[in-house]
């Protein structure tokens, strides 16, 4: 057996510098996308205290939901920022995806109901932004 430790911090003196001023309007846009996203997942996810089943997850290319339950199956979200498309996966092996590229919240929000409604997933949702 090794002496060896592991702790649980990293460093990566390779990343980018990343000022929010560099980045404002594409942050605002990418929130509100990913608002869409969360309103989703609230619409189907078993309520827990707090919401604790609505917030989105650190995925290994962007940010994803967990699976949510719906009807005999379940489907994820999950935001691809390396590949600059959200991917919606279906438990029954379907999935759509929708690109990240410039576009209004408006258009975002119809290829995503879309791309739901492709999979057979009803998620009715208000689609007006909340708390911003």
């Amino acid at each position: 057996m090794s002496d060896q430790v592991i702790t649980g911090t990293t460093t990566a003196p390779g990343w980018p510098a990343l000022r929010v001023a560099d980045w404002q309007d594409t942050q605002s846009t990418l929130h509100m996308w990913l608002q869409v996203v969360g309103k989703i997942r609230m619409a189907h996810a078993p309520l827990v205290n707090h919401w604790w089943q609505v917030p989105l997850y650190v995925t290994p290319r962007g940010l994803g939901t967990s699976a949510i339950p719906y009807g005999d199956g379940m489907f994820d979200i999950e935001a691809d920022v390396v590949a600059h498309r959200l991917v919606v996966r279906s438990s029954s092996g379907g999935d759509r995806s929708v690109p990240l590229e410039p576009q209004s919240v408006a258009e975002f929000h119809a290829r995503t109901m879309a791309a739901l409604a492709e999979l057979g997933i009803d998620a009715p949702i208000r689609a007006v932004p909340t708390e911003v």
